[in-house]
């Protein structure tokens, strides 16, 4: 396996992703999500993603505004879409995922969706790191809480 700090987000992101156009409803959305059981869809509109729908949004929002099954999935995706590039650091995915409280990031190349990276994919790639990776993992981590918290920032 490579150093935990060069993995990328290519070398453990999921490449089958689930995309729907943003008129499609939250009932269309739902069943495509528990036949290909994914927990988020991307949404696109003039083959361009603009926003993503996870399972928490199901619950959350439809749940909260009572909206039909008819409602259109573009009136409950979370945006705006972040999303992270294949080159990149899972390094650099996670402390995204942290800073904007979010478990699922959208892999873009060239504004094309080519995979995800997910919280699970993070934890699962922790499972089977070596102590010297850990280590340095857990130092990047308590160094960026301390850094929120000092009276010096």
């Amino acid at each position: 396996m490579k150093n935990a700090k060069t993995v990328t987000i290519a070398d453990v992101m999921t490449k089958s992703v689930i995309s729907v156009d943003a008129t499609i409803t939250v009932n269309e959305a739902a069943k495509m999500m528990e036949d290909a059981k994914v927990g988020a869809v991307i949404v696109m509109e003039n083959n361009l993603p603009i926003g993503i729908v996870t399972d928490r949004d199901f619950v959350i929002k439809i749940a909260a505004h009572a909206y039909q099954i008819t409602t259109p999935i573009k009136q409950i995706m979370s945006v705006p879409l972040f999303s992270i590039n294949p080159d990149e650091t899972v390094r650099t995915a996670a402390d995204l995922m942290h800073d904007r409280g979010i478990r699922k990031l959208p892999v873009l190349d060239d504004e094309k969706v080519i995979g995800i990276i997910t919280s699970t994919d993070i934890v699962n790639l922790l499972a089977v790191c070596v102590e010297d990776d850990m280590r340095d993992m857990y130092f990047h981590s308590v160094a960026k809480i301390y850094a929120n918290y000092s009276p010096y920032n």
